[in-house]
């Protein structure tokens, strides 16, 4: 077999392999299968580089002159010039044809990248809370803040969103003369209802215990403690960071509403890391 057919050969199972790879990636093939058909891609297209770069690409040849008859130079010219076009003609369609592999093969390669998903962009950073979303419990029903019993605890969520993990909240009624919240932080607190997000700030766990006497809510993980009187301060445990404070008031039905999303990123502390503060990425 001569070198260009093989060349050609070699791209051609290239091509094969690529198409194939994509079909068996789009109708949900094995990974076994994915792989033979992008070994015969990768192995076709580095065979046909190895056989060209060997037996096509000329190296150059020095002819001695010498005295020649005039019938003899016309004739080895027009053989020549004979040779040349086909060869140009030939290299021209292996060209393409080299072209048409590396692009299918770097078709296939990239359609994967569909499968990775979304980026999660800012959502690592949002909750589904919003100004004017009233607060209800795992029923779907709101609350007002005389439906809550004093040093009790309520999960709840915002309306429309029951069950969404991030969106997970301690709602706790105490007296608000026993409150030592943080600056600017009193009137989120109407009638003595306090609202912290329920995912620890140590390892993402559920905050799930109360001690309504010491007013302390304890993560069942790593025992981390915090003081919901103090803005939810970790005062025992790993815990670096308070739990983020849900901002609420009282709307004109009586119903507890946020005043929008939490203030910082819940869950575990890395946000401390990659954003100092723990602030909003916006």
């Amino acid at each position: 077999m001569t070198a260009p057919r093989a060349v050609a050969l070699a791209l051609a199972i290239s091509i094969l392999g690529s198409l194939a790879l994509v079909a068996i990636y789009v109708f949900g093939g094995s990974i076994q299968l994915q792989g033979i058909g992008l070994a015969l891609a990768l192995g076709g297209l580095g065979t046909a580089i190895v056989i060209w770069a060997v037996g096509l690409i000329e190296a150059p040849i020095e002819v001695e002159e010498r005295h020649s008859f005039a019938a003899q130079e016309r004739e080895a010219s027009i053989a020549e010039g004979a040779a040349d076009g086909e060869q140009i003609s030939r290299r021209r369609f292996l060209s393409r044809l080299l072209a048409g592999a590396g692009a299918i093969l770097t078709a296939a390669l990239v359609l994967p990248a569909f499968s990775l998903g979304p980026q999660p962009g800012t959502d690592l950073f949002r909750t589904a809370w919003r100004r004017g979303m009233r607060l209800v419990d795992a029923g779907n029903q709101p609350l007002r803040p005389d439906d809550i019993v004093l040093d009790s605890v309520t999960t709840v969520f915002p309306e429309g969103f029951v069950g969404r993990p991030d969106t997970q909240t301690l709602l706790i009624k105490v007296r608000p003369s026993d409150l030592a919240l943080p600056s600017g932080r009193d009137a989120w607190a109407p009638e003595g209802c306090i609202a912290y997000s329920k995912v620890c700030t140590h390892a993402g766990c559920p905050v799930g215990l109360y001690r309504a006497r010491e007013h302390l809510l304890l993560c069942p993980c790593h025992q981390s403690t915090f003081d919901v009187l103090r803005g939810a301060t970790p005062i025992f445990g790993p815990a670096a960071r308070p739990l983020p404070q849900l901002p609420m008031e009282v709307d004109p039905e009586g119903y507890l509403v946020a005043l929008g999303d939490f203030p910082e990123p819940i869950g575990p502390g890395f946000w401390d890391m990659t954003h100092p503060g723990g602030r909003r990425m916006r």
